[in-house]
């Protein structure tokens, strides 16, 4: 176990070194694009990986911030990137990543981790406080930037006029802002789970596993910043050949969105996956919906601001089906979320919904 677990870590530290060198490489030459997807895919992983390094080090509930903003990092990169390769496609491509990122953490991630840990543990619970602050925010956040465009009347159809998004951007980050203050400081103790509040209500968290040196968070830290880097200017490289595939597949163009959510977010799935196994909902829950937070409250910000200085437009509003399935998503995990403790039901119900998303995606 303990030569597995070094053959991760070094795996992990390779490949943003690597990642930075093909990132530099892609300047000066073409990269073949199988090679540049092995190791973007490599380097998003790791990205994630170092993120839950400097987590750990700094505990709950800054640890699932860290990973939050380190996963909305690389996926603003993305977008940003490809909507700068790809003008033609750049109108829909912020829509459809937020969105599907929306439903991925909903319903896919938050109902597999109901489900294996309600399979291993049979019931677990949470605190309904913190997680219903990170609802009724999200929703706000969702309806706003993915709803109300179709509703205005400054600009047709689904876009908001440059005033109208520069006010959304700025809305979206105070209330973004708002969440981690309560978070982070004024009420850590709700996003605490309750083994790890001390019978005084200081919400001091107590680590269960030592945390790593300074020196490791230190290289962590770097490795990181590595990653990231690699990650934006790669996807560059890569953008031709998604849009190729996807083309041959005669997939929807809202797909593309569907494959960078699910890319960016499935190393951070996996950690929320494996906390509810370990009966530690509360984290991961956290993780879930601090990620779904993130996303619309920094990427929507930063794509609304290289629209208005490049004059790019960009739709938000989604159409009649995505609506439904957005309104549904919410209103069932309210209910899934209302008492503080979850089942299998639960887990399956979220999963059938994703079932749903997924199939109307390709199917619509």
């Amino acid at each position: 176990m303990t030569s597995r677990l070094r053959i991760a870590d070094r795996t992990h530290d390779l490949f943003p070194v690597l990642g930075f060198l093909a990132a530099m490489a892609s300047l000066a030459m073409p990269l073949n694009p199988w090679l540049v997807a092995f190791i973007l895919m490599g380097a998003i992983i790791a990205a994630v990986h170092h993120a839950e390094v400097i987590a750990h080090r700094v505990g709950e509930p800054f640890g699932t911030l860290i990973l939050a903003l380190a996963v909305t990092v690389i996926e603003v990169g993305l977008i940003l990137t490809l909507m700068q390769a790809e003008p033609e496609k750049a109108q829909t491509l912020a829509r459809d990543t937020v969105f599907a990122a929306v439903m991925v953490i909903l319903n896919l991630l938050m109902g597999l981790c109901l489900l294996s840990g309600a399979i291993r543990h049979h019931e677990q619970r949470f605190q309904r406080t913190g997680i219903g602050a990170a609802l009724a925010t999200l929703t706000v956040l969702t309806v706003v930037t993915l709803v109300l465009p179709n509703y205005t009347s400054s600009a047709p159809g689904s876009f908001y006029s440059a005033t109208q998004l520069a006010f959304v951007a700025l809305v979206s980050l105070i209330l973004y802002a708002t969440f981690a203050l309560v978070q982070t400081v004024r009420h850590r103790d709700y996003f605490l789970p309750d083994e790890d509040v001390d019978a005084d209500g200081d919400g001091e968290p107590d680590n269960h596993a030592a945390p790593p040196t300074v020196q490791r968070t230190a290289i962590s830290g770097a490795l990181l910043l590595a990653s990231l880097f690699a990650v934006v200017l790669l996807a560059k490289n890569l953008s031709p050949v998604m849009g190729a595939l996807l083309s041959d597949w005669g997939a929807p163009p809202a797909v593309l969105g569907v494959l960078i959510a699910a890319l960016i977010l499935a190393p951070e799935g996996l950690a929320a996956v494996r906390a509810a196994k370990a009966d530690r909902l509360q984290t991961s829950l956290n993780l879930a919906l601090g990620s779904a937070l993130a996303t619309i409250g920094l990427t929507i910000p930063a794509v609304a601001i290289l629209s208005i200085m490049t004059d790019m437009p960009i739709s938000l509003g989604l159409d009649a089906k995505s609506t439904v399935l957005l309104f549904l998503s919410l209103i069932v995990s309210v209910q899934t979320l209302a008492n503080g403790r979850t089942t299998v039901l639960q887990g399956v119900i979220h999963l059938m919904l994703f079932a749903i998303y997924l199939f109307t995606t390709f199917v619509p």
